[in-house]
């Protein structure tokens, strides 16, 4: 099954409490809570009020987003270990976190290595909590292309890691399709928007692609999300057209 969703920093300028209400209002049923403004990392009080104010309105929490860049981190794994802790509080099943800061094209053995080393090692502490690791899937990253991201998931050859996936501006529709297809074994959730030549666009001009992806999805065992994220305009009102052809979309596919 796959549930519609949002990423929270979508709106990054709007209350927790009006999140949740937008969400709601637009028949979604989780939320992504970002760690940069919403729930700061290490904010375990504030993790702990917004999980249950997540609950209580009836809605889940989809994922953390975390800012952790693996093998980037000054501090380390001190620091995962307070994003651990915030995603915990939380209730959060899975942290999402990126591959590096450097793209595929300009990292060396070196640097794959050490990102699967430490990759293996977040992985172990977030399992020993019962929370999955999810690899941003983006540019500037060790998962900027479909055979970068299968070449680290499968160098890092752990349960316990995961992929999100998101369309790429830089490659066609084509392209996309092939590389959900390539990464699908380690896919988490997904994140949704419709981008055209650098510009955003309401999802429902995305429509027929996105029922492509959605479906691809869909074949993959287990439950996740797909949401909403990087709306025109950064628009409400687009927002909840947006969440209607989500829902529209996963009505079709859900009851096929």
């Amino acid at each position: 099954m796959i549930l519609p969703g949002l990423v929270s920093v979508t709106f990054r300028n709007h209350s927790v409490e009006e999140i949740i209400e937008m969400a709601n209002e637009a028949g979604l049923q989780g939320i992504e809570w970002g760690g940069d403004i919403h729930v700061p990392q290490g904010n375990v009080k504030r993790a702990l009020e917004v999980g249950n104010l997540t609950r209580q309105a009836g809605l889940k929490v989809a994922a953390y987003g975390s800012y952790y860049r693996v093998g980037c981190q000054s501090a380390g794994i001190e620091l995962f270990e307070n994003i651990l802790e915030t995603a915990v509080s939380l209730g959060a099943p899975t942290i999402r976190v990126w591959a590096g800061n450097k793209d595929s094209e300009n990292a060396d053995s070196d640097w794959r290595a050490l990102v699967v080393e430490e990759s293996r090692t977040i992985a172990d502490m977030a399992f020993k909590k019962g929370i999955t690791i999810c690899f941003e899937y983006h540019s500037n990253t060790l998962t900027d292309t479909a055979a970068s991201a299968m070449e680290l998931l499968q160098r890092c050859d752990h349960d316990n890691i995961r992929t999100l996936w998101q369309p790429s501006i830089s490659i066609d529709h084509v392209e996309r399709q092939k590389s959900l297809e390539i990464v699908s074994p380690w896919l988490s959730n997904l994140h949704v928007y419709h981008w055209q030549d650098g510009e955003k666009y309401p999802l429902q001009s995305g429509e027929k692609e996105w029922l492509n992806y959605l479906k691809t999805a869909s074949l993959i065992s287990g439950d996740r999300y797909a949401l909403l994220e990087f709306v025109m305009d950064n628009s409400v009102k687009q927002f909840k057209d947006d969440a209607r052809t989500l829902r529209k979309i996963l009505a079709s596919i859900n009851s096929a």
